[in-house]
């Protein structure tokens, strides 16, 4: 599985797609995006990140920066997609962060 994240708007999904040479379409077979917002409804993470390994792309977009929201439930959002980012990062082969749509390999390599 490949694992990127990134900041909002950072060209994540371009940037796969042309390095696998995937249209949008091809992309959207094989790939699923802003899984941030899945582990806010999770009640169990491992498993969540478990059925979205089974993804050959998984695309996430980072959260856990800037300024700490003072609303708790935002903050327990916010913290548990930045553990799915961990646990989908420790289960796939590649991790590319992308920002301005220039890739960072954190690990493996396509």
């Amino acid at each position: 599985m490949i694992f990127v994240t990134g900041p909002l708007f950072a060209g994540k999904r371009d940037y796969i797609a042309h390095a696998l040479h995937l249209t949008e379409e091809e992309l959207s077979r094989c790939a699923v995006w802003d899984v941030q917002d899945l582990a806010a409804e999770s009640d169990d993470l491992n498993a969540l990140a478990d059925r979205l390994c089974q993804y050959s792309v998984v695309i996430a977009t980072e959260i856990g920066g800037g300024v700490v929201p003072v609303e708790e439930k935002q903050r327990r959002d916010r913290e548990a997609a930045g553990r799915l980012a961990c646990l989908l990062a420790q289960r796939a082969d590649t991790v590319i962060r992308v920002c301005c749509g220039l890739p960072q390999f954190l690990k493996g390599t396509l």
